[in-house]
């Protein structure tokens, strides 16, 4: 049990951290929060007084996450089965059902939830999920970003596993504004997760899997140098000069939001990765022209990835 600390001199912040890291939980750092008589998880429909959370979530090792709540409900389906958990998951209940903001699923030591499109809600779900952890008191949490991206120079369907979080400047930081003050953060990942991630993929042949640096973009249009949105001020030389500098840096996928989920896991002390399969190659086109059949296909390709990973890991810990 984690000591209460009646107030927030540094010398008891600083007992507080040490406990957190030493004892494997992901640690909040708001110390605010010990000052709340509730935690209200608002976006989740969840609370500290309303809800028994220890109970509900406190054997949580695994937590995915995806932008869609269909996708991380039939991915909470297919890791129930994988597990061999009891019935076939189908029957599976989303826990945020008060709310249509988030959806979460849980499956045995693993919680499969939506966040939704870009930064912004990605950055909400995630503190209240950090939040939901701490509350939980789980220990030693893995998080994975399961997701769809814009390859460059690389063959549609391919599996990605992040090393660096990059932003468009393809620097490894994140810039979040706090009041009137521009704050820049780290957007390490782990990288003895990614390396296991990627021995995990040479298990499975039916798709292409490499390590690269993922850009991450505020905007699905002109952030990403797209010629087919509303707006578009540049020409298509200079799009594809832009993404051939981001190649000869190292990205070799597009998204929006791997950059605050590493920057938010990292300063949390928590174990992280993204593994995104690329839905088309951006210096072919703009356009997602596959079937949907195709891309359903491509779809559960790091599903498959991340199930394998999973059982590999509960199998070294029984």
């Amino acid at each position: 049990m984690a000591p209460i600390l009646a107030d927030n001199s540094s010398s008891n912040l600083a007992e507080r951290d040490n406990y957190y890291v030493n004892n494997g939980f992901g640690y909040v750092k708001n110390p605010h929060l010990d000052l709340l008589s509730e935690d209200i998880l608002y976006h989740f429909d969840l609370g500290t007084r309303t809800h028994d959370l220890p109970s509900m979530f406190g054997d949580v090792k695994f937590v995915c996450v995806g932008g869609s709540p269909n996708r991380m409900r039939d991915f909470a389906i297919f890791i129930h089965q994988e597990l061999g958990l009891d019935g076939d998951g189908s029957d599976i209940a989303d826990i945020c059902a008060g709310t249509d903001r988030y959806s979460m699923y849980k499956a045995g030591p693993v919680l499969s939830i939506s966040h939704g499109m870009g930064v912004p809600s990605i950055s909400i779900m995630l503190h209240e999920l950090i939040k939901l952890l701490h509350h939980a008191k789980c220990r030693d949490v893995t998080i994975i970003r399961i997701g769809t991206s814009g390859g460059i120079g690389i063959e549609p369907g391919t599996v990605v596993i992040t090393d660096i979080a990059v932003d468009a400047f393809f620097r490894p930081q994140f810039e979040q504004v706090i009041l009137d003050k521009v704050v820049i953060r780290n957007t390490q990942l782990d990288q003895t997760l990614a390396e296991s991630l990627v021995r995990c993929s040479k298990e499975i042949d039916d798709f292409p899997t490499l390590i690269g640096h993922t850009m991450c973009t505020y905007d699905f249009y002109e952030g990403q140098g797209r010629l087919d949105g509303a707006l578009c001020s540049f020409s298509k030389e200079e799009k594809c000069e832009y993404l051939q500098k981001a190649y000869i840096a190292g990205v070799r996928n597009i998204e929006m939001e791997s950059s605050v989920f590493a920057a938010m896991c990292h300063l949390c002390g928590l174990k992280a990765a993204v593994v995104c399969v690329t839905l088309l190659d951006r210096l072919q086109g703009d356009q997602i022209t596959h079937s949907h059949c195709v891309l359903t296909e491509f779809q559960k390709r790091p599903q498959k990835l991340i199930s394998n990973f999973i059982r590999q890991q509960l199998q070294m810990c029984t």
